[in-house]
């Protein structure tokens, strides 16, 4: 595609008026050198965006054949970089693949050969050996978040892909540190190398960082406090530990706090369904392990809540990440307990002190989950015409709609909520019967 027209795409499909410095540099980069490009870029920069314009940039019109793999190293980051490249990509066959999906839906969706495949290593590799798909093809890779990768242990699947990868003549290679040296086995040649890393202290300036003080080694009742002094907004709790996310959840849940909560022992729907809730106003609160730090697609994050103390500098950064992305300010809170001392690396701006209002706020949306979705030839719009034709409900008040392979969200006002769902339960969408509930 000419720049002219991906620019267009940009601005008509996700409602980006001007790239930021990074994204013009990265294109620019890309469009006049003739190698490949290293990107160390920090979480919340656009950089997704930025690697996929360069991807579209030298791709041929679709041919049903191979062109571009994207390797990155979760399910949330393979399925967010999915979504921006449909968006982006008319016309052309985007396909992810990663654990936690249904192997036999993505045998049958690389039956017809994808122009790109979005995958995580682990996942692309098993295909490969079963011969649902031939990578000798390719000629355009991406390895997003290639420190996280090696972190993770992917090293070996990243380098038998590369193998049965041999036409590969241009990479992009991003990273939230910098790689010193770059695996032999990447195989770069010629690269252009953008470094915005220090915009992590630019976003830390945007972050004001609070300390709040507990009373007790258990910190759940001033959590509960400091929650009721926000002025509203979407926050994530990061703990250290499953069983610390799972009893703060509870505590919440209890009293009444709109909140789910996010750790690498649920199943991936259960995950995709908190994140979902999150950015369409079902829910004000997350409470997640460290596997939310990097590589979800959540909208506007006002509040980070450091329940544990982070394990690391790095992690700190991470969390952080979640709000003050792009030009935004945030706020961070760190609960400490009595004698817990707090790491050099964290530097705090003051004590935060509390005043809990008496009500517990309440999200504005409820979420309603449809038991059918894009495999059951469901889109948005179906959805929304659905709902605003027969739910009582006119369309510029339904919420956020996520389609998945086999569900969909839909998030209504709240006060509404149950009446909607009343009304939809005896009528046909599309010319079937489709289950709906209120998802919790």
């Amino acid at each position: 595609m000419k720049e002219k027209e991906i620019l267009l795409t940009v601005k008509q499909r996700m409602g980006i008026q001007a790239l930021n410095d990074m994204q013009q540099q990265a294109l620019q980069a890309w469009k006049s050198g003739g190698g490949d490009l290293i990107l160390y870029s920090p979480t919340g920069t656009g950089k997704t965006l930025a690697f996929a314009m360069c991807l579209l940039q030298a791709m041929q019109p679709p041919m049903q054949q191979l062109q571009a793999v994207v390797l990155a190293p979760s399910r949330e980051l393979v399925m967010q970089t999915a979504e921006v490249l449909r968006s982006l990509a008319e016309g052309f066959k985007v396909t992810p693949c990663y654990g936690g999906h249904a192997v036999a839906d993505e045998k049958a969706s690389l039956a017809v050969t994808p122009d790109v495949i979005v995958a995580t290593p682990g996942r692309l590799l098993d295909h490969q050996r079963r011969g649902h798909i031939d990578l000798g093809g390719a000629r355009l890779l991406v390895l997003d978040e290639m420190d996280k990768s090696l972190e993770l242990g992917f090293e070996d699947e990243m380098r038998q892909l590369l193998k049965r990868m041999p036409r590969l003549n241009r990479r992009i290679l991003v990273s939230a540190t910098v790689l010193d040296p770059v695996p032999e086995y990447v195989r770069i040649h010629n690269p252009f190398t953008l470094d915005v890393l220090e915009q992590t202290q630019q976003r830390a300036e945007r972050i004001t960082m609070h300390r709040v003080e507990a009373d007790s080694k258990d910190k759940l009742d001033t959590l509960l406090r400091l929650l009721l002094s926000l002025d509203g907004g979407k926050t994530i709790v990061f703990a250290n530990y499953r069983e610390s996310v799972e009893r703060i959840h509870q505590f919440l849940a209890s009293k009444r706090i709109d909140a789910a909560l996010y750790h690498g022992a649920q199943e991936q729907q259960d995950r995709e369904r908190a994140v979902a809730m999150l950015n369409n106003g079902s829910i004000n609160v997350l409470v997640a392990t460290d596997l939310a730090s990097r590589g979800l697609d959540i909208d506007t994050v006002d509040h980070i809540i450091h329940y544990h103390l982070p394990v690391s500098e790095q992690v700190y950064i991470h969390r952080n990440g979640r709000t003050a992305r792009v030009d935004a300010t945030g706020h961070a809170y760190v609960i400490t307990a009595p004698g817990e001392n707090m790491p050099a690396w964290v530097h705090v701006d003051d004590a935060f002190e509390l005043h809990p209002a008496a009500r517990v706020p309440r999200a504005p949306m409820a979420t309603l989950y449809f038991q059918a979705g894009k495999k059951e030839k469901l889109s948005r719009g179906d959805i929304l015409g659905f709902i605003a034709g027969n739910g009582g409900v006119e369309a510029s008040a339904v919420g956020r709609i996520d389609v998945r392979d086999h569900y969909a969200l839909a998030a209504v006002p709240r006060t509404v909520a149950s009446e909607v769902i009343a009304r939809l339960q005896s009528v046909k969408i599309k010319g079937r019967k489709v289950r709906i509930s209120l998802l919790r």
